[in-house]
């Protein structure tokens, strides 16, 4: 069983309408493979809005902890609310409160209580779910706004879609990553056996494929780069042609622009069920195969 992350290095390259692809192709494609997916971008999570998955269980995440008040005890002496560096403490009434959202969780009131009111509590920070997709398995969460611990819950994710994997004789599990290169990437991209870099020919594009280039490669995983809207800024994409073979990275397929890949989110379809003979449709099988190939050359 292998584990196969599709990661970017900013939001909006294109990273989950190639992961939504994969899994329709892993199950309906040419190249057949049992894959089980994971949607590891919890803190906004939308796989699902294109596998149109139905619930199978649902479990609460507990994330990190918050302070508590017990006002039976509380003096008002107002110690608490002057320790409190993230301005989540306030008096209500003559009663002080805890901003949930503002809390982070450093237990300084705690240790500033004079009479010990104060203390921290467990909090659910999220959801997550076993769903079954139109095309396998799926794992994938909801984080709440301004919760914390997002790394932990991807984390949780993939575990579970490994453990299922292993049990079931699934051969892959695809993972949909967060964009960015902090904790929730470095979750996702730990123990993969291959990164899917979907990167586009833009400024900020090329800024941020360097980055989670540089993330994958501290972590030793390997990187294959797909470019996206390929042929919109030709300077662009000229530019991650030469920093990958500058870097001795294989740019493993460019998808060009089509309207029908967002035609087919607007739809709730991977856009190669949308628009099968699409040009981005066709480019998305051919990524397909070579990232399969290369799975192969490790033991798929």
């Amino acid at each position: 069983m292998k584990q196969l992350v599709i990661v970017s290095g900013k939001g909006g390259t294109g990273k989950t309408s190639v992961a939504a692809a994969f899994a329709h192709l892993a199950a309906e494609g040419q190249v057949l493979v049992p894959a089980v997916m994971a949607d590891a971008d919890v803190d906004a999570a939308n796989l699902e809005l294109v596998l149109a998955p139905h619930v199978l269980q649902e479990e609460d995440f507990w994330g990190g902890q918050v302070a508590k008040i017990d006002h039976l005890e509380c003096t008002e002496c107002g110690e608490c609310e002057q320790v409190c560096r993230f301005d989540a403490i306030h008096q209500v009434e003559g009663l002080y409160h805890v901003d949930l959202i503002a809390c982070e969780g450093c237990a300084a009131c705690v240790y500033s209580c004079p009479v010990d009111a104060i203390s921290m509590q467990d909090q659910i920070a999220g959801k997550w779910f076993r769903s079954d997709s139109r095309y396998g398995p799926l794992f994938h969460a909801a984080l709440q706004p301004g919760a914390e611990n997002s790394g932990k819950l991807v984390t949780l994710i993939k575990q579970h879609a490994r453990l299922l994997a292993l049990d079931d004789g699934y051969e892959l599990v695809i993972v949909d990553g967060p964009p960015g290169i902090g904790c929730p990437v470095i979750s996702a991209v730990s123990g993969a056996d291959l990164a899917l870099i979907v990167t586009e020919p833009s400024v900020a594009g090329v800024h941020d494929m360097r980055r989670i280039l540089g993330t994958t490669g501290h972590f030793g995983v390997r990187a294959l780069v797909c470019v996206n809207k390929a042929d919109l800024y030709q300077t662009g994409a000229e530019e991650i042609e030469a920093y990958c073979q500058g870097q001795g990275i294989e740019i493993i397929g460019a998808i060009p622009f089509d309207p029908s890949v967002i035609e087919a989110i607007m739809h709730g379809y991977p856009v190669t069920v949308y628009q099968p003979d699409g040009i981005a449709s066709q480019a998305l099988r051919e990524v397909w195969t070579r990232v399969t190939a290369e799975l192969m050359e490790v033991g798929l």
